[in-house]
């Protein structure tokens, strides 16, 4: 009999693990749920709109659907449509692949004003994730990204390019008119270390510098210390000719965020030097990016933002890979290697298969009268996408879950 294997989420950590689990496991049938009708997670979500060449990977995780032994469960959500315990009764075994999904909270007065808001929630709106909302200001003039990593530095990008230097990206149509709109003259990007401790990957840092509309540059030079790649990149900004463009972007260093300022909305954010006093930066929008936290699956809670486990296993067949695992770090290929090593644990560990697995679960989402997207209806949807292509956009993404259904159902009537 085969060996039934569930994985909860469809991004790359869980993509991963399955094409890896198939390769060792030669009776295993695994089964991707995704609480969402479309798959990738946060390649679909999370990757900026203008980088589409990282978005490719897609097309990998894509193979891994097509598979004979995978099946693909969309639009099913674990602790609505089925519970944690359930899938352990019907799998032999269960993988926690859901990401961490919550902003992490900087704790400071006025971080509830509107105009303050998550990376996750500000890159899942502009990658319109089907659950976003768009900023509730506007008429912003400068902003402020707290955070020295490269989500930083994706924000700041999107915030800065005009429609010309966006085309040919999925960015949905109403967030290039959102941004055509605001006034923006400045980009602040504040983290509260060093520039030597920056964890800016050098490239994204220095495609800032070939920008159009704006130009890259650092408030306080003489702290520019050491020899390091992404130090010669800020320094290299530091003394660049100074050109005509109609944003700026602002690196500051050694500043600790305190509080958020205004009345009824955001107008500055204050800031505690390292070297001793305050100072505030004017803003009508700030975007926090310091990490992120897993959020519970049913039954399955996390603990300080993960899933505590031992080498990925959290209880006898119940698993955890990817960020629910270790936390917001790491690049889409550690999920490839850490998908290594976990498939390897579970093909130790796994005992024949004497589950229901993918029939059972059928059947139970079935009584339940819970639609499921399954991957002939996401190829469905995919084609829908790319049929709105057009010069701006390599596609115009679905941006309801009313809509991805609709699109499964009119492609299937189509083709019937």
């Amino acid at each position: 009999m085969a060996r039934h294997i569930a994985i909860i989420g469809s991004g790359p950590a869980g993509c991963y693990l399955a094409d890896q689990l198939l390769r060792l496991i030669p009776d295993a049938a695994v089964d991707i749920i995704e609480k969402l009708p479309v798959p990738f997670g946060l390649i679909r979500y999370g990757v900026a709109p203008d980088h589409q060449s990282t978005k490719a990977v897609a097309r990998v995780l894509d193979r891994v659907l097509a598979r004979d032994r995978v099946g693909y469960f969309g639009n099913v959500c674990v602790g609505r449509d089925v519970q944690v315990d359930e899938l352990m009764s019907l799998y032999d075994a269960v993988v926690l692949a859901t990401g961490a999904q919550c902003d992490r909270k900087l704790g400071i007065p006025g971080e509830d004003l509107p105009g303050v808001i998550g990376s996750g929630a500000f890159v899942g709106w502009y990658n319109g994730h089907p659950f976003s909302q768009s900023p509730a200001v506007s008429g912003i003039r400068s902003a402020v990204i707290i955070g020295n990593g490269n989500v930083a530095i994706d924000v700041a990008r999107v915030l800065a390019k005009g429609p010309e230097e966006l085309a040919g990206s999925d960015l949905p149509p109403q967030v290039t008119e959102w941004l055509g709109a605001q006034p923006l003259e400045a980009i602040h990007i504040v983290g509260r270390r060093s520039a030597a401790e920056a964890k800016f990957t050098t490239h994204e840092l220095a495609e800032l510098g070939t920008l159009q509309r704006a130009q890259p540059t650092v408030m306080d030079p003489a702290g520019l210390s050491g020899d390091s790649d992404v130090v010669k990149t800020l320094r290299g900004f530091a003394e660049s000719i100074p050109r005509a463009t109609p944003v700026t972007i602002n690196f500051h260093f050694q500043l600790t965020p305190v509080a958020f300022t205004g009345e009824g909305k955001l107008e500055g954010v204050q800031f505690r030097r390292a070297a001793g006093g305050k100072v505030e930066i004017p803003a009508q929008l700030s975007v926090t990016c310091i990490g992120y936290d897993a959020v519970a699956c049913g039954s399955a809670l996390p603990q300080n933002g993960t899933f505590r486990n031992d080498a990925g296993r959290i209880d006898p067949r119940l698993y955890v890979a990817g960020w629910a695992r270790r936390g917001p770090s790491g690049t889409i290929p550690t999920n490839r290697t850490e998908g290594q090593q976990l498939a390897q644990k579970i093909a130790q560990e796994i005992a024949d298969g004497v589950r229901a697995g993918r029939r059972g679960l059928r059947e139970l989402l079935e009584s339940r009268d819970v639609g499921w997207t399954d991957y002939a209806a996401w190829r469905r949807m995919d084609e829908a996408e790319l049929a709105g292509a057009c010069a701006e956009r390599c596609r115009q993404k679905l941006g309801s879950v009313d809509e991805m259904l609709e699109a499964a159902l009119e492609g299937q009537l189509r083709s019937a």
